[in-house]
């Protein structure tokens, strides 16, 4: 089975397009089904973004939205994430094995090429 899953945020404009992209996929039938993961009410672990990091092969500054409040220089980044989800930068679309961070939604379609 193809599916997608986003980390997603509905307040979020450039998450609610990939979203609908991603349902469009999946009405066209070249995915599945769509997983949408509201990651501010179920935060990922330790080793979901460890596993994360790793697949986007970045730094933790990477997936830091770092003009949040919430953000703190020289701290561990990955328990900073956990504590305060909303620091990830979203969205995030995990597929067959590979993930991508959705800004701008190009790299989400690069993704289905």
């Amino acid at each position: 089975m193809k599916e997608a899953i986003i980390w997603h945020n509905p307040k979020c404009s450039k998450s609610r397009e990939c979203l609908k992209f991603l349902e469009d996929l999946n009405s066209e039938g070249i995915i599945d089904k769509v997983i949408v993961r509201l990651y501010l009410k179920d935060n990922p672990s330790f080793e979901e973004l460890k596993d994360l990091l790793r697949i986007l092969q970045c730094d933790p500054l990477r997936l830091v939205r770092v003009k949040e409040p919430e953000y703190q220089e020289g701290v561990d980044l990955i328990k900073l994430m956990i504590e305060f989800p909303k620091l990830i930068e979203r969205p995030i679309v995990f597929y067959q094995k590979k993930a991508v961070i959705g800004r701008p939604l190009e790299e989400v379609k690069k993704l289905f090429n």
